[in-house]
């Protein structure tokens, strides 16, 4: 048994804590299934850059029709205008995509075609969201209401009785870059458009999306614009159209817009499989959708607010990735040629980066039909497109972001029994990802440091090298691409052995202990190495260089595949908790754990992290970015894992319900998916490999109905009766009745699991600091 300190619990810490937890009168009501809709808010995350779209989609749609107000990503929470509610919209992302035909409704003559002059004024108080759900009324007294199915977006506009009602489809104008645009009045009731532009945060490829949109009625008038210049009648144009409708009598003018990365054929397609009902219909189908997703958890416990940002959280992890293939399976590859998907649902938008550490994982658990098919597909990326993605959006790759995320997002597939019948393809794969760098001619950078890394055991840092292809470069991030291809390097290993490769795996196996050649002995943190092999930048850890949005303090962590080892090298179990507790701020945390988040943690901007080695948290947990997103969780190799939920807990204050209500950008779902695993109490400590952290549940009860065909057990219950800011510490777990001392399960015996039991209590326990109690390394 370790020699364990014992943390003395503060009367603020738990008065300041308490809003995580139940009281007796909110525990009294619990939403039935059929209205967890109502606990969504898809306004959380709309201000001070969450970048989370209130609009209507259906899960992983490949539409998300949502106003756009003139911030990059689409909506802020602050803005006072609507421009237009356009198509597509990523939740979380930190850069401008999408925002595809933006339409407005509008009276009396179309004189303007820049959507930032004819925009139109709103206040939240006439505005209302809900899965699959949006409505406003804006300030020229035109209601305007949005809903979704998986390939259509519907909006209904009531106007003033007027026989000048218009509605402004602009081609021309989104998120992203224009390159080409068209569109074409097919006849009295639609019309089409084909756009073409690029963008996200730097210059990408360009990519086309096309739509067919079909009024519920006849125009009176129409015309288009190129440029400036409207022309009345005109039915091609550049920019876009104006459609017009007599609303004296009947006031409503519904639209359904079709979209497809195909071909025009394709958004006919789609209009044709997915449109022809009412509004009301669609909107009763997509709440039903949501319903059903959301019913995949079911907690007991908790006040309203708590269960509100919860399955708002849920809500969030199921927007993407998104349908990519058209209702007849047909979709547009990376090599730019139209396939058909044969067996699986091709699927798009790939933030891996940020992905691969906590919704993939949620995923495979709550959606393994989808999550299997999302693997399929990029599998299919790489075979098509000539090598597997980094960060890829519709047909094209970004390069944002380092490292090699793809493979444990992939190794995490194979690990959750995902890739059936596709292993051998996944390994060849990524064995040719991880031993080599693509081709001058393809757009994927893959790793790009691979040859350094191979021959010398490490990334270079060179902040001056020219970028060989467009987007992030390994070379100038070589301290954290160092430890991510190591990562990577682990979790291939364990594909290799799961499948029979034992050289290929024990190869792999030393390369992840590349990490150890970027540790500096004499300032006890990892640092960047230029290409001499020399170390590199200020010694301050603080202040360190070639570390991906953050500093060497906020990723001294990312080792999960061998924390036993990093622990030596800091010094042992004492010098690791010492340094734990002072990343942490663990002493004021203890006092005041709310505030240590939003005035220790995360003071300052949201992007505070791009320039890290001049922010005042430096030296500090940062919970509102990827890099820290395990490191609470080493306390459970350290012998103290009670100080797991100490931190945790902490973090989950910063999740509220209001329009600020998540720290910075959700990244495709990646933050929110943070907070459902965290509150459940289970979490993917070693991403890429089937490792479960524990840490006690916020909920009394947690119910997970889960698909028989990929979980035998068919579902999960976890408990934590009595469960609060006073009483968080565990004290015992059992699983399916039997005592359990380890502080982390494995992806195989939660696969037959019914039944995880945490007792709670005030202090600290014994439970989980035994040696053999932490998660193994993976080395």
């Amino acid at each position: 048994m370790r020699v364990t300190r014992r943390p003395r619990l503060c009367l603020a810490g738990v008065m300041a804590a308490s809003a995580l937890y139940a009281t007796p009168a909110a525990r009294a009501a619990e939403p039935t299934v059929g209205h967890l809709t109502d606990l969504v808010d898809p306004f959380i995350g709309t201000q001070n850059e969450g970048n989370t779209f209130p609009g209507a989609a259906v899960p992983f749609g490949m539409v998300q029709l949502s106003p756009d107000t003139g911030h990059r990503t689409g909506y802020d929470y602050a803005d006072r205008r609507i421009r237009g509610f356009s198509l597509v919209h990523l939740s979380g992302a930190g850069c401008r995509i999408g925002g595809d035909l933006p339409a407005l409704p509008t009276t009396g003559d179309v004189t303007r075609t820049d959507y930032a002059r004819y925009a139109a004024g709103f206040r939240h108080e006439d505005e209302r969201a809900s899965p699959g759900y949006y409505r406003v009324g804006l300030s020229s007294g035109i209601g305007t209401e949005l809903t979704a199915t998986a390939r259509t977006g519907v909006q209904r506009y009531t106007f003033p009785a007027t026989d000048k009602a218009n509605v402004l489809l602009n081609a021309a104008q989104s998120l992203h870059k224009p390159v080409a645009n068209a569109v074409e009045i097919l006849d009295d009731r639609t019309v089409r458009t084909e756009i073409t532009g690029r963008g996200f945060c730097r210059d990408t490829p360009p990519y086309t999306v096309y739509t067919l949109t079909r009024f519920d009625r006849p125009f009176t008038a129409y015309g288009t614009w190129d440029g400036a210049t409207v022309t009345p009648g005109a039915r091609t144009g550049s920019g876009g159209a104006y459609l017009r409708f007599d609303t004296t009598r009947e006031r409503t003018v519904t639209a359904t817009t079709a979209l497809s990365y195909v071909d025009a054929h394709g958004a006919a397609v789609n209009l044709r499989a997915e449109g022809g009902r009412s509004f009301d219909a669609v909107r009763d189908a997509a709440r039903r959708a949501w319903a059903e997703r959301l019913g995949t958890v079911r907690v007991t416990g908790g006040d309203e607010t708590r269960r509100r940002t919860f399955y708002s959280s849920l809500y969030r992890s199921f927007l993407a990735p998104n349908v990519g293939s058209d209702a007849d399976r047909r979709y547009r590859g990376w090599d730019l040629r139209v396939h058909r998907a044969q067996g699986f649902t091709y699927y798009q938008n790939w933030s891996l980066w940020d992905t691969y550490r906590t919704q993939c994982q949620l995923l495979g658990l709550l959606a393994p039909r989808e999550a299997r098919d999302m693997a399929v597909s990029v599998l299919r990326i790489g075979e098509e497109g000539g090598w597997l993605p980094k960060w890829g959006y519709g047909t094209v790759e970004t390069n944002i972001m380092t490292g090699d995320p793809v493979t444990p997002f992939l190794t995490n597939a194979y690990q959750q029994g995902l890739l059936a019948g596709y292993e051998e393809r996944a390994y060849r794969a990524l064995k040719r990802n991880a031993d080599g760098v693509p081709p001058a001619g393809l757009p994927m950078a893959g790793r790009e440091a691979n040859a350094e890394y191979i021959a010398h055991g490490f990334a270079p840092y060179d902040k001056d090298r020219p970028r060989a292809k467009l987007g992030d470069s390994d070379f100038h991030q070589g301290g954290s691409v160092t430890l991510e291809y190591a990562l990577s390097d682990a979790m291939l290993a364990q594909l290799a052995r799961g499948l029979g490769h034992t050289g290929d795996a024990a190869r792999y196996a030393a390369r992840s202990r590349n990490y150890r050649h970027v540790f500096d002995p004499s300032t006890g943190f990892f640092r960047a190495r230029d290409a001499s092999g020399a170390f590199t930048g200020p010694a301050d850890p603080a202040h360190s260089v070639g570390f991906h949005e953050g500093t060497a303090w906020q990723y001294q962590w990312l080792v999960p595949q061998d924390l036993p080892g990093l622990i030596g090298l800091i010094g042992g179990e004492r010098a690791a908790n010492d340094r734990l507790d002072a990343f942490f701020g663990y002493e004021r945390l203890l006092a005041d754990p709310a505030g240590t988040a939003r005035q220790v943690w995360m003071h300052g901007d949201p992007y505070d992290y791009y320039d890290a080695g001049n922010a005042g948290n430096a030296d500090k947990y940062n919970p509102q970015n990827e890099p820290d997103l395990i490191a609470p969780y080493t306390y459970l190799s350290t012998g103290q894992p009670w100080k797991t939920t100490d931190v945790v807990h902490a973090a989950l204050t910063l999740f509220t319900d209001s329009p600020a209500g998540i720290t910075g950008n959700d990244d495709l779902g990646t933050m929110s998916a943070w907070h459902v695993l965290t509150s459940i109490g289970l979490f993917p400590v070693q991403p890429g490999y089937g490792t479960w952290g524990l840490s006690t549940p916020v909920f009394d009860r947690v119910e997970l109905v889960l698909d028989r065909r990929h979980w035998p057990s068919g579902g999960l219950t976890v408990t934590a009766p009595g469960t609060s800011a006073a009483d968080r510490y565990v004290q015992t777990v059992r699983a399916d009745g039997v005592p359990y001392g380890r502080t982390y399960l494995t992806t195989g015996a939660l696969r037959s699991l019914r039944a995880l039991a945490f007792t709670v209590g005030p202090r600290p326990s014994e439970w989980g600091t035994a040696p053999q109690a932490a998660p193994p390394a993976l080395t």
